[in-house]
């Protein structure tokens, strides 16, 4: 028998979701305040109910309210019996807070060794020779058997290789010193971001994103990310990338299951690819299309479909139009193409309902269990059990302090690395400076000292000639004396 959850629905029928097909990945599209938000909600309680764990992040701070129960009024009754559902109930779901910084919820962190050159030079914006700088920064460090844990372990590295970089370019290839400072100054803009934040150790667990509560039901992780994406939404979208490739990397394959192992909402999608190299976006596609092999499911949340690489939207299963609107012969276009995406329903004027869905409102095409995705409906999103808008403070923080995770990821680890090592090395080799230095100043000292010596051994030699002549002179003219009166 199919898992399956209730998307929403009309009058005449209703669309479920698959939990088989959920890790054919999907989308979830549509302008500002048409109701993408409460979608997402609704998906994440639906798989958190089949037991399938969640990680969304929180663009706009309003999806706390998933770990609070809602409360009934007369537009959600009304919505309800128009799309005739049976034993709806307001409900709680399993939340577990997350923030890069640590004041919404537990930490999170990686290291610059798992987030690789590809995507710090994509972070960085760096050009093509700084990124080759970083390719062999990366590679020194791993050929002296130095961690990069975080961003002083990376800025001594680069100032290490600047010291020596003649006898490293015969290796490594040139090493220009404008370049390393180049990097070094990105660095630092970088730390005032947020780096130093997400850079460092204990790193994020994976297995912590992966885990259900006592009666089966899958943990949704939210992580908040208002901060960062108004002042840092590379470091967003890098965070991202990192967290798709690490998953890719470490989870075993699981074939076709009944329901996926864990399933992402990426908001505000289109950070991931812009001004992004197109390197590290064939790596997102590359991804994307291999990952659901692993029973990951992705799911991307953005204003237009258009905001996604076409190679990529040709993987999404699932697809949930929320309206567009059409003010500019551009927008028309882009409300064609949209349209276009869709499996017709002949009952239905797919690119005319686009530009008239009310809020709430959304024409959605799922997959059926055959890997075929369904003819596209217009229906009244469902309404979520639990609250719509954010926990108050006070409530947030007592979900986090019963949080089962609660002290893994606060006391922050500083173990030897690269800054460490080289830091040692620089005072050993400073030590080792000024014993030469020493020891040269006590030799040239020694010899001074014997050339003293022998100086005053001459002097006292001749005093001591001149002396015994005199003295003879004296001797002898007293005997001449004495003899000669004789």
């Amino acid at each position: 028998m199919s898992i399956e959850f209730l998307i929403g629905g009309n009058s005449q029928t209703q669309v479920n979701f698959s939990a088989k097909t959920a890790n054919r990945h999907g989308m979830i599209a549509g302008a500002t305040g048409t109701g993408k938000t409460v979608t997402l909600q609704i998906l994440a309680e639906g798989f958190s109910k089949i037991g399938v764990p969640v990680f969304l992040a929180d663009v706009k701070g309003d999806l706390s309210g998933l770990a609070s129960a809602g409360k009934m009024n007369d537009k959600i009754q009304s919505r309800i019996d128009t799309i005739k559902i049976n034993n709806f109930t307001n409900h709680a779901n399993p939340v577990l807070f997350w923030d890069l910084f640590g004041k919404l919820g537990h930490p999170v962190h990686t290291t610059i060794s798992e987030m690789g050159p590809l995507l710090l030079s994509s972070l960085l914006e760096l050009n093509e020779v700084q990124s080759g700088i970083l390719y062999s920064a990366f590679a020194i460090a791993d050929d002296n058997g130095m961690l990069l844990l975080d961003l002083k372990d990376l800025r001594s590295m680069l100032t290490w290789i600047g010291q020596n970089a003649k006898t490293l370019s015969l290796e490594y290839g040139n090493i220009s010193g404008s370049s390393i400072g180049a990097i070094q100054r990105r660095l630092l803009v970088l730390e005032q971001q947020g780096g130093e934040s997400l850079f460092t150790e204990p790193a994020l667990k994976l297995n912590d994103l992966m885990i259900t509560d006592f009666s089966g039901n899958g943990v949704i992780s939210i992580m908040d990310v208002t901060t960062l994406i108004s002042n840092s939404p590379r470091v967003y979208a890098s965070f991202l990338i990192w967290l798709l490739a690490e998953l890719y990397e470490q989870l075993p394959e699981v074939g076709d299951a009944d329901k996926p192992k864990l399933v992402l909402f990426f908001d505000e999608a289109h950070l991931l690819f812009d001004r992004a190299p197109r390197s590290l976006v064939d790596k997102i596609e590359q991804v994307v299309r291999l990952i659901r092999s692993k029973g990951v499911g992705i799911y991307f949340i953005s204003q237009s479909p258009l905001d996604i690489p076409e190679d990529i939207m040709g993987q999404l299963g699932t697809k949930i139009q929320h309206a567009l609107r059409a003010f500019t012969p551009k927008d028309k276009k882009m409300v064609k193409l949209v349209a276009e995406t869709f499996r017709e329903n002949p009952q239905l004027d797919t690119k005319t309902a686009i530009t008239e869905l009310r809020t709430g409102e959304a024409l959605v095409s799922v997959l059926a269990d055959n890997g075929a995705p369904t003819p596209v409906e217009r229906i009244l999103i469902s309404p979520p059990g639990s609250r719509i808008g954010p926990l108050a403070h006070s409530e947030r923080q007592e979900a986090i302090n019963r949080s089962p995770l609660k002290g893994n990821y606060e006391q922050l680890i500083d173990r030897e690395s690269a800054y460490e090592i080289l830091k040692q090395r620089s005072e050993q080799k400073l030590q080792s400076e000024q014993a030469i230095k020493a020891k040269a100043k006590s030799t040239s000292s020694s010899r001074s000292s014997n050339r003293q010596s022998y100086t005053e051994s001459m002097v006292k030699s001749v005093l001591r000639s001149v002396g015994s002549s005199f003295g003879r002179q004296i001797v002898r003219g007293i005997m001449k004396t004495i003899l000669g009166k004789k």
